[in-house]
């Protein structure tokens, strides 16, 4: 198990890859409060790319007894991944502070936080493997600023940790005689966070299109697989003046990507 970023308290600030609570401390209770409405990053997949810190945003609802002081606990939202959200977690991630709560009621707080997201390389404050982009579950957790109690609560949804993806196109000759051969190549990349570069992915089906000089659509001619080293290569038939582009779907590791439009003319 590794417990990498955030987090929050227990007499201070602590980050949880430091995080060691005492046996004899284990049993202590954390703060009553529930939590709800976690949004992370407006519900949109988390893209990384393949050196630079990314930082989302996310907003959450804190329900705590009347009683219970708000500056008596702090609270984070937490990516994991695993049947159930605690220290036991298989991976745990998330912000580099605690999360920032106004009472809107004596029992509700509404609550902001940034999460961070470093690729590994060889920074040794990163914490993202390429392995592990994909479905991360959504929790969140409080913890006591006078012990080491803290309450733990999962199950408040789901997002997709992606690769960043690249995808380019050349379409050749330019230009063309109608009716002839045209050859178009191009490249799909992704992010990799082990070593801090864009490398191709493999045999992943992507669309090569062409939009109509005059035209605001683009129709899909053919779907080919890139090769081991994510490269693509394809021919068609030269008809009109117009823009070709190789499109990417996605898949739950990497958003989808479609290259820019380059222009053949037919003559």
């Amino acid at each position: 198990m590794r417990i990498r970023a955030l987090v929050l308290v227990a007499s201070g600030a602590v980050a949880l890859s430091a995080l060691a609570v005492p046996t004899a401390q284990a049993a202590t209770a954390g703060p009553a409060v529930t939590f709800s409405s976690l949004k992370v990053n407006s519900g949109k997949n988390i893209v990384v790319g393949s050196t630079a810190m990314v930082t989302v945003s996310a907003t959450y609802t804190v329900t705590k007894p009347a009683g219970l002081s708000a500056s008596s606990f702090q609270t984070g939202p937490v990516l994991y991944r695993g049947a159930t959200l605690g220290l036991n977690s298989d991976d745990l991630l998330g912000g580099d502070a605690p999360g920032t709560c106004t009472a809107s009621s004596s029992t509700v707080l509404k609550c902001t936080a940034k999460i961070q997201f470093r690729p590994k390389g060889s920074d040794e404050d990163g914490d993202l493997f390429s392995t592990e982009a994909g479905t991360w579950k959504l929790g969140a957790l409080a913890a006591n600023t006078h012990d080491s109690g803290m309450t733990w609560q999962g199950g408040l949804g789901t997002t997709h940790l992606q690769r960043r993806s690249t995808l380019t196109v050349n379409a050749s000759p330019e230009p063309v005689k109608k009716g002839k051969t045209i050859t178009v190549t191009g490249k799909l990349a992704r992010a990799n966070w082990d070593t801090n570069t864009y490398a191709g992915y493999s045999t992943q089906p992507v669309k090569l299109q062409f939009r109509k000089k005059g035209s605001s659509t683009y129709t899909t001619l053919k779907t080919i697989k890139t090769t081991s080293t994510g490269a693509l290569k394809t021919t068609t038939t030269a008809t009109a003046d117009g823009y070709y582009r190789y499109s990417f779907a996605g898949t739950t590791t990497t958003p989808g990507v479609s290259a820019a439009g380059d222009y053949v003319d037919v003559q």
